[in-house]
């Protein structure tokens, strides 16, 4: 295969292929056209299919379990406090731009999530919406942030509280933000020396969470005639001009990956997960809550509680283990038989209608070769992932809800997203079985770095 010179990532994260490949196929003209000439296709995530750790297991072709990164929030010691932020010092593996780095050659990274405080490269990084402001150092080297800050007039890491009421506010900075994130990947690919680019923009997840019930009819609670129900497709063919000038800006004979970390789907409603593990005797609270109450600032009677959870996309349910945690009950010898029961117990419940839910509660050592860091002792996909698991206690006396306990949100992730490859001498066509674990070996592949592996397809 001839070997090109460089190679173009464009991240869209949580775009998925029912909408990219299926719904708005005709709407985005500018990646259909490239998909014909590409090899590509739907392309299964991690698990749990998370923007931390996906789009650094991506890079790293290491699994969370690996990494010892299982979300944007993990434990860090076994205590009862809370969860601790991952950012980008709790990747150890090397990813791509590093690889790179350590073969002397130029990388440009834009925005990839897991790059918060960004590193030294050679080359160029800004790192991800995990920075606390721009008023923090987010870039690498730090004099670029000023000439990003002159050229946007004002750097957008993030939509400022996507979670929110304010539609006509959030809808506008999705956009702008895009747009905004292109503008950038542009100026960079254009002055930057490079010869890996990888860029991610959060749009598509930010469009997904907020406004998926009013843009998809199958959503169960979508409301007919409402005003942002063209959304979706406005915000794709936006999307789709903004890939058509930015290839535009490439070098001849540049390959490029589309890809993204996750796909989506819409939320049907959310589960309180500590409530039910009352329900069940295993989790026991000294003292009722006042009113909606996080895990860890609830009153647990620890010395009589097996188990307690916390929330997200995906739940995770940790085990009170005899000389692990402080005041652990759980006896060793019990451990399996305790986590058995309470996968078995999650797995028949019920949804509100009584029907069959489908929730999965996985084991990491299930899903991981290696589990380093310290995992959750069961990962739960609440309706195999068409449900939220609320970790929130003091909500009321019932075990679901059709809303969020963070905020508005209409979605929840996908174990499926795309992958389109254009490249000399990698022949177009749609392949299934692609798997977010065969990114980094082509990768290198494309680079000429050591570990490469055969090209998907």
């Amino acid at each position: 295969m001839p070997q090109p010179s460089r190679v173009a990532v464009i991240g869209l994260d949580s775009a998925t292929p029912q909408l990219v490949f299926d719904r708005f196929a005709e709407d985005m003209p500018i990646l259909s056209a490239l998909r014909q000439r590409s090899l590509w296709g739907p392309m299964r995530s991690v698990d749990p299919p998370i923007t931390m750790p996906a789009w650094s297991c991506m890079m790293s072709g290491r699994t969370p379990g690996e990494l010892g990164v299982y979300g944007f929030r993990d434990r860090a010691a076994h205590d009862y406090g809370p969860l601790a932020f991952a950012t980008s010092h709790s990747i150890t593996a090397p990813r791509i731009w590093d690889e790179m780095t350590a073969a002397g050659r130029d990388s440009v990274v834009l925005g990839v999530p897991g790059t918060y405080p960004p590193t030294p490269i050679r080359g160029a990084m800004v790192s991800c919406f995990l920075a606390p402001s721009t008023r923090a150092e987010y870039t690498s080297p730090p004099a670029l942030r000023d000439e990003l800050e002159k050229l946007t007039g004002g750097y957008m890491l993030d939509v400022e509280n996507f979670r929110s009421p304010e539609l006509e506010r959030v809808s506008q900075q999705i956009f702008d933000m895009s747009e905004q994130r292109f503008r950038v990947a542009r100026h960079l690919a254009t002055r930057q020396d490079w010869e890996f680019l990888s860029f991610v923009d959060m749009g598509p997840d930010r469009l997904h969470h907020g406004f998926w019930k009013y843009c998809d009819p199958e959503h169960p609670r979508h409301e007919p005639g409402n005003p942002y129900e063209n959304m979706f497709r406005d915000y794709y063919r936006a999307l789709d001009r903004h890939i058509g000038d930015f290839l535009e800006c490439l070098p001849e004979n540049t390959s490029v990956l589309v890809v993204s970390d996750h796909g989506a789907q819409p939320m049907v409603g959310g589960l309180f997960i500590n409530e039910w593990l009352r329900r069940m005797g295993l989790l026991v609270l000294a003292k009722e809550p006042d009113g909606p109450t996080p895990m860890a600032k609830a009153h647990v009677d620890w010395k009589r509680t097996t188990a307690w959870a916390e929330g997200g996309y995906y739940g995770r349910i940790f085990l009170n283990v005899e000389g692990r945690e402080p005041e652990g009950v759980v006896p060793a010898r019990e451990y399996d038989d305790t986590l058995d029961h309470i996968a078995r117990a999650l797995e028949q419940l019920p949804d509100d209608q009584g029907n069959p839910m489908g929730t999965r509660a996985l084991r990491p050592q299930q899903l991981y070769p290696e589990v380093n860091g310290i995992a959750p002792d069961l990962l739960v996909y609440v309706g195999n992932l068409r449900w939220r698991a609320l970790a929130t206690l003091g909500m009321g006396k019932g075990l679901y809800t059709t809303e969020n306990d963070t905020g508005p949100d209409h979605a929840n992730h996908g174990d499926t997203g795309i992958f389109v490859l254009h490249s000399p001498g990698v022949d177009p066509g749609r392949v299934d079985g692609l798997s977010l674990y065969d990114v980094a070996p082509a990768l290198r592949e494309l680079l000429g770095l050591p570990g490469g592996g055969r090209l998907p397809g």
